[in-house]
């Protein structure tokens, strides 16, 4: 099953234009500085999932843990998270 949700707050929490996104995300994990030499890989991440803006440092060192490795490491995403809409 490979389905892509259409975005539906680009603009509001995250730039809307994918360049301008990508850039940001950049920023945010240079500024963490990877250990690519960590002998130990984590099996499991909690990052936030606010605004960029308001979590995009801390969501980066977190995702920074897994380095230039994560293509060869990451066999499989689990992602739970609220539903922010229903009870």
């Amino acid at each position: 099953m490979l389905a892509v949700r259409r975005a539906v707050v680009d603009g509001l929490f995250y730039p809307a234009l994918p360049r301008v996104l990508r850039a940001q995300v950049a920023d945010y994990l240079a500024g963490v500085g990877a250990d690519d030499d960590a002998t130990s890989l984590p099996k499991m991440l909690i990052a936030p999932h606010a605004g960029y803006d308001y979590c995009g440092p801390v969501a980066a060192c977190a995702y920074a843990l897994l380095g230039r490795r994560r293509e060869r490491i990451i066999s499989r995403v689990v992602l739970l998270g609220p539903a922010h809409r229903v009870a």
